[in-house]
């Protein structure tokens, strides 16, 4: 059971996160348990980890803040392995180095500073930026699957369902037709508004017969007529 320094002391740094957020971080304890903290960290522009929401928990030791704190990750990152103990100097791996002014929002600025390193630790993992971006866009829809993440975190959730309200949208305007596409002269006529009767097909002339010409006609008549009369001047 947490002593009641303890309860006092994360009970004014709540307080204190509600009055003054930090940037890129939210955290909030769970109702039941003010020893087990809930955190969001943004990744920042400019990292591979820009449009990720990274999800994890913060187990706090009774005796805190005289001992540092348990630090896990639950969202794949690409940084840190998910549901191990990260290795940090404000973590429970080293409690030589704790320093009890430390805070919640001291400890996760810390930890998301050491997030954009590449520096190895205990409970890192090696990735490429690709990776680290493929996993930032699909984070919000990792973590609003869980339960607590979508009960301590709604404006996250409100965010995640109004770009889902997008997506249909967007690839309606991209997505390929059926299996019977209509005619591009078809849609053609539909797209501007102009009468189907308006768009002629090319005629085919190459196997029709040209009608013969009405002169033509006339002088071979003529050329006929002068040789069957050749006979009769003769006489």
């Amino acid at each position: 059971m947490a002593e009641k320094s303890c309860i006092k002391r994360l009970q004014k740094e709540y307080r204190a996160l509600c009055k003054e957020p930090v940037s890129h971080v939210v955290a909030r304890p769970f109702p039941s348990d003010i020893l087990e903290w809930h955190y969001v960290l943004e990744g920042s522009e400019g990292t591979p980890f820009a449009g990720g929401y990274y999800y994890g928990k913060i187990k706090f030791p009774p005796e805190y803040p005289y001992k540092p704190p348990g630090i896990t990750m639950i969202t794949p990152n690409g940084r840190f392995m998910t549901q191990k103990k990260i290795c940090l100097s404000m973590s429970d791996f080293h409690p030589e180095s704790w320093n009890p002014m430390w805070s919640v929002s001291s400890i996760l600025t810390g930890l998301l500073s050491f997030m954009m390193d590449n520096s190895p630790t205990t409970g890192s993992v090696n990735t490429t930026a690709a990776e680290k971006q493929r996993l930032a866009k699909t984070s919000l829809s990792f973590n609003c699957k869980n339960p607590t993440f979508r009960k301590l975190f709604p404006e996250y959730v409100d965010k995640y369902n109004k770009q889902q309200q997008l997506v249909p949208e967007h690839l309606s305007a991209e997505s390929p037709q059926g299996d019977n596409p209509k005619p591009e002269i078809e849609k053609l006529v539909n797209s501007s508004g102009e009468d189907v009767k308006k768009v002629d097909k090319p005629r085919d002339t190459r196997n029709r017969k040209q009608p013969f010409p009405t002169w033509m006609m006339l002088l071979l008549f003529s050329i006929f007529g002068i040789v069957m009369a050749l006979p009769l001047l003769q006489l």
